[in-house]
C-alpha cells in the first residue's frame, strides 16, 4: 500500500517527491516505491456560484436576494478541473492507504485540501504535514512527526465559515448595490472598512488647518541647548511670545540646573511577521505588499532560505532555540559573514526577547533556514528582502548596544533650555546596519565638555527656529497595511490582495507612492450600509474564527448570526435613498454597446471602460512600465497604439517606442525582438481583459 501526500503548488511537490524518493513522473503526480504525491494548484474547488442554485439567479434582481443557501454547493473550478480529476483518480485507487495533506499550514491551506478531499468522496483516514519551511531537513522532520487529520477539525470549521460568511455578505451586498444603481459597485467586511479608512485621513487632510510655531536654539559649551517650556514642549505658537523670549536671553549666560549620565542598553528590534516586513520594505524600497510577499514566497519555496511568511508573529518557540546556530551558520555568507563569525563562536541561548511560544499561534517569525544560501542565485528585488530577514535575525541574536545618555539642563533668564548627547560605547547588534542610515539624533564620537550644576557658561549664537504643523500623511502601501494589522482587518494572507482589489476596483488610485481615495470610492461609502464601513465588524469576525479554530465558539452559532446579518444589509440597501453618478464619463462611446466610456485610473496605468457592468469592455490608454527615462532615471508611461506607442515621462521626456530601442541597442542593452513582442502581447492582453467580469470569475477572485 502506499501513502497520498496532497501538497498546495507544484514546487513544493516536487521537493516532497525528492525527499520521500519519488522519481516516477507524470503530469499530475509523482510516484515512489511508498508515496505518490500530487499537487491542488491553489484551489481546485471552490463555493458554487449563485446560478448553480437556481435559475433565478442568473439575472442579478433585486428580488431575489438575499441568496442563503440551506445546504451549501461546491463546484470544480474550470480552469484547474483536469488537476482534479486526476487527484480524485488518486484518492480512489485501492493501493492508496490514506491521505496526507500537505497544503500550505494555515487556515486557508486546510480549506483547499479539505474541499478537495469532500468533492472527490474520500473515506480514506487524514494525516497532517505541518511545518514551516520547505527545507529538505524540515519536510523529514515533518514526516517523521505527522499529525492526525482530525487535530485540525476546528481549523477547517473556522475555514470553511470564513469563505461562506464572505460569501453571504459580500455576493448578497454586491449584488444588492449594482442592481440599486446600476454601477459595478461591489462591498465587504474588510474592502470597505479599509476604503472608509483612507476616506477618513482623505477628510482629516482637507479639514487641516497649519499652525505656524516657533522656537530658540542656543549655543553652549559646544553643544546645541533648545527652548522648553515647563511642560516639555518645544513650541511657541505665538510670534511676539517667541520674540519676547528672545529679548530675555539675548546677551545672557546660561546656568546649568541639571546633569544626568546614564549609561542605556539597547536591544534589536524583534523578527519580522509579514505585516512589519511588507510596510518596511514599502518604506524602504517602494514595495507593494503584494510585491513583498510574492519575493517571499520565491525565497521561502524555490530558494528555501527563509521561513513560511505567511505569519503574524514576531516570536519563536522555545523548541527552535537548538536550531539556532544552525540557521546562522546557513547565512553565513557575504556582508553577514563578520557577525555570523563571531555569533557561531559562543553560545546562542534562548531569550524571551525572541522566544515565547504563547504569542506564536500557526507559525513562528519570518527567520533563515538551515539551508545553505547562495546570494547569487538570487534576483536584486530577492536580496533586498533576504538581507531584510538576515540582519534581522542576526541582530536579535547579538549583544546590546551600550551608549551613554547625557541630559543637561539649564535656564537663561528664568527661560528653561535642554539639550541632549549620545555616546556609542558598544555597537552591539548596530553593527549590522553601521552601512545605513540609523545614527541617532545627537549621536557624539567623543564626550562634550560636562559642566558642574550650578555654574554659568557663556552662550554663542543664538537662533529664533520657525516651522508649520502639517496635516497627516496620507497613506502608502505599506503604512495603509500596517494600519489594517492594528484594526485586525483581514490576516497576514490576504491584505495584500484586498488593497490590490480596491485598486482594480477603481476605488483607490496612486499618484507617485501615496494613495487617494476616487470619486467612485467616496460615492460607494455614501451608498453602503454604516455597519459594513466599520473595522469593529471585521475585527469581531476574525476574534470569533480565531476561537471556532481553537473549538471554543460553535460554527453553525456563528453562521445563524452572519445569516441574520446579511438579511439586515440587504434591507438597509433596498431602502436606502442614495444616488450613484459617473462624474468621468467621457464622450467617446464603446465600440461594443455604444455606451458612453470611462476614464478611470488603475494601479499601472489609464484606462477607458464601459460603464455598463455587463459589456465589460477595457481598452489602456497608458501603461506604466519597466522602462527608465534617459533624463530623470524614472518609470516611464507608454501611450498610443500600434506603430504611433511611445514612452512619455513626468519630467517632460518623450520618446517613440522605435527610438527607444535603437537607443538600447546602441547602449549595448538592447531588447531583442522576441522580447518586445512578447511585452507588446502582455500589454494587449490585459488591455482586452474586461473589467466586468462574469460573476463566477470575479467570486473566485474576491478576498472579502
Amino acid at each position: 500500500m502506499k501513502r497520498l501526500v496532497l501538497a498546495e503548488k507544484p514546487s513544493v511537490a516536487r521537493d516532497i517527491a525528492r525527499v520521500l524518493g519519488c522519481q516516477k513522473k507524470s503530469h499530475s503526480y509523482i510516484e515512489g516505491k511508498d508515496y505518490i504525491v500530487t499537487w491542488a494548484l491553489g484551489h481546485l474547488v471552490s463555493l458554487a456560484d449563485p446560478e448553480q442554485y437556481g435559475k433565478e439567479y442568473k439575472e442579478w434582481n433585486m428580488e431575489t436576494l438575499p441568496m442563503m443557501p440551506k445546504h451549501w454547493k461546491l463546484t470544480v473550478l474550470r480552469q484547474t478541473s483536469k488537476q482534479f480529476q486526476a487527484v480524485k483518480k488518486l484518492m480512489l485507487r485501492e493501493d492508496i492507504s490514506d491521505i496526507i495533506i500537505a497544503t500550505d499550514a494555515g487556515r486557508e491551506g486546510e480549506l483547499v485540501a479539505r474541499w478537495i478531499l469532500q468533492m472527490a468522496g474520500n473515506k480514506k483516514p487524514i494525516y497532517r504535514l505541518w511545518i514551516s519551511s520547505v527545507t529538505d531537513k524540515a519536510i523529514k522532520d515533518g514526516f517523521a512527526h505527522l499529525k492526525q487529520g482530525k487535530d485540525y477539525e476546528n481549523l477547517y470549521r473556522a475555514a470553511r465559515s470564513r469563505a461562506e460568511a464572505d460569501w453571504l455578505v459580500g455576493i448578497n451586498a454586491t449584488r444588492a448595490l449594482t442592481c440599486k444603481y446600476n454601477a459595478q459597485l461591489s462591498c465587504g467586511r474588510v474592502q470597505t472598512p479599509t476604503l472608509a479608512m483612507i476616506a477618513e485621513r482623505e477628510a482629516e487632510i482637507k479639514n487641516f488647518q497649519p499652525k505656524k510655531f516657533y522656537g530658540w536654539k542656543v549655543s553652549a559649551l559646544g553643544m546645541k541647548f533648545i527652548w522648553e517650556n515647563e511642560k516639555g514642549n518645544q513650541r511657541i505658537f505665538s510670534k511676539d511670545n517667541a520674540e519676547t523670549v528672545g529679548k530675555k536671553i539675548k546677551g545672557q549666560p546660561l546656568t546649568i540646573t541639571e546633569v544626568r549620565r546614564k549609561e542605556k542598553k539597547s536591544y534589536a528590534p524583534e523578527l519580522y511577521d509579514l505585516t512589519t516586513l511588507q510596510k518596511e520594505a514599502s518604506k524602504r524600497y517602494g514595495f507593494s505588499p503584494k510585491q513583498t510577499l510574492n519575493l517571499m514566497q520565491s525565497l521561502y519555496e524555490r530558494h528555501k532560505v527563509l521561513t513560511y511568511p505567511r505569519t503574524d508573529s514576531r516570536y519563536l518557540t522555545s523548541d527552535m532555540t537548538d536550531t539556532l546556530k544552525e540557521r546562522v551558520k546557513a547565512c553565513s555568507v557575504g556582508p553577514y559573514k563578520k557577525t555570523a563569525v563571531v555569533l557561531m563562536k559562543r553560545e546562542i541561548k534562548g531569550s524571551k526577547r525572541f522566544i515565547n511560544n504563547q504569542k506564536v499561534s500557526d507559525h513562528h517569525a519570518i527567520i533563515p533556514t538551515e539551508q545553505f544560501v547562495s546570494l547569487t542565485s538570487m534576483s536584486s528585488d530577492e536580496r533586498k528582502i533576504y538581507d531584510m530577514v538576515v540582519r534581522r535575525f542576526l541582530a536579535v541574536l547579538s549583544q546590546p548596544a551600550v551608549s551613554e545618555q547625557i541630559l543637561l539642563r539649564g535656564s537663561i533668564s528664568d527661560e528653561n533650555f535642554t539639550a541632549r548627547a549620545v555616546l556609542l560605547k558598544q555597537t552591539g547588534w548596530k553593527e549590522l546596519y553601521m552601512d545605513e542610515e540609523t545614527t541617532e539624533e545627537n549621536m557624539v564620537t567623543k564626550l562634550p565638555q560636562i559642566p558642574e550644576k550650578g555654574k554659568q557658561y557663556f552662550v554663542g549664537a543664538v537662533s529664533m527656529t520657525e516651522g508649520e504643523t502639517k496635516a497627516p500623511h496620507r497613506y502608502t502601501e505599506g503604512t495603509l497595511i500596517d494600519q489594517m494589522d492594528k484594526k485586525g482587518l483581514g490576516t497576514v494572507a490576504t491584505r495584500a490582495d484586498m488593497i490590490d482589489k480596491l485598486f482594480h476596483s477603481y476605488l483607490l488610485e496612486k499618484k507617485e507612492n501615496e494613495i487617494f481615495i476616487t470619486s467612485k470610492g467616496k460615492q460607494l461609502l455614501e451608498l453602503v450600509p454604516e455597519d459594513l464601513k466599520k473595522a469593529e465588524l471585521t475585527a469581531d469576525w476574525e476574534q470569533k474564527l480565531t476561537a471556532i479554530a481553537k473549538g471554543k465558539q460553535n460554527d453553525q452559532k456563528f453562521m445563524k448570526e452572519i445569516r441574520h446579518y446579511t438579511e439586515g444589509l440587504i434591507h438597509d440597501i433596498e431602502t436606502s435613498e442614495g444616488r450613484f453618478r459617473h462624474d468621468n464619463i467621457t464622450r467617446q462611446k464603446c465600440p461594443k454597446c455604444g455606451k458612453f466610456l470611462l476614464k478611470v485610473n488603475g494601479k499601472h496605468g489609464t484606462f477607458l471602460v464601459c460603464q455598463d457592468r455587463v459589456c465589460g469592455y477595457k481598452r489602456t490608454l497608458s501603461k506604466l512600465t519597466n522602462a527608465r527615462c534617459p533624463v530623470c532615471h524614472k518609470k516611464m508611461e507608454m501611450v498610443g497604439e500600434g506603430d504611433n506607442q511611445k514612452f512619455i515621462c513626468a519630467c517632460g521626456h518623450k520618446e517613440k517606442l522605435s527610438a527607444f530601442k535603437e537607443r538600447k541597442k546602441k547602449e549595448g542593452k538592447g531588447m531583442s525582438r522576441k522580447e518586445v513582442n512578447r511585452y507588446l502581447k502582455k500589454q494587449q492582453k490585459e488591455a482586452q481583459e474586461p473589467i466586468n467580469r462574469a460573476f463566477a470569475d470575479a467570486l473566485s477572485k474576491i478576498k472579502l
